[in-house]
């Protein structure tokens, strides 16, 4: 996989970039910035690697313990490829006993047209979720995706993951008003799933 970056380390975590596909513009994207992330090599990839070709490129890693995390976030949304990060997920926990992190946009029900949370049941420990806002025009502002009821589609699928995984919160870039934090955060509290609050560059 020459000239493709899909595993990246960011401080104490290593991250997994699968896919470029996204079915959201959001305004605060990095991608907008640049080629990469926080140091990283380009992470527009020529090609989607195979399963087998990731897998390889965690076992070139080694001891995969001094890691905090291992995260599935690149330049595009993981669950594209929603099968491919619960297979991946399940070879991590199995033979490296290691937390799995999705960060995640919460649409990929949408993209994949059927229910996907309970793939991520024993694949994944922690679901990060893109709240982007408090409520649905607010978050089309921001989040400009490709369905008017992406910001509902968003809140069933964080719901759902709190039936198959361990840890599941909202995040919110703090690019939006302070009282859309506020509301975002009694959002998160009435729905059961706790909130962080990242900055841009975070």
């Amino acid at each position: 996989m020459k000239s493709m970056t899909v595993l990246y380390a960011v401080h104490d975590n290593l991250y997994v970039n699968l896919t470029n596909r996204c079915p959201c513009n959001c305004t605060f994207c990095i991608r907008h910035n640049g080629d990469g992330a926080y140091g990283s090599d380009s992470l527009w990839l020529e090609r989607e690697p195979e399963v087998d070709e990731v897998i390889a490129e965690f076992d070139k890693y080694g001891d995969l313990s001094r890691f905090k995390e291992i995260v599935f976030c690149g330049y595009g949304e993981p669950m594209e490829r929603a099968e491919d990060v619960a297979f991946i997920g399940c070879y991590l926990k199995d033979n490296y006993g290691v937390t799995v992190r999705l960060n995640t946009n919460g649409l990929g029900d949408k993209i994949k047209g059927y229910p996907t949370a309970k793939l991520l049941e024993g694949a994944v420990d922690i679901v990060s979720v893109s709240l982007n806002s408090y409520c649905k025009e607010k978050y089309n502002e921001v989040t400009r995706p490709k369905w008017d009821d992406a910001f509902d589609a968003m809140i069933s699928f964080a719901s759902d993951c709190k039936k198959y995984v361990p840890e599941v919160m909202f995040t919110v870039v703090d690019v939006i008003p302070p009282e859309d934090i506020s509301r975002s955060k009694a959002l998160a509290m009435s729905l059961g799933i706790k909130l962080r609050v990242r900055t841009y560059d975070s």
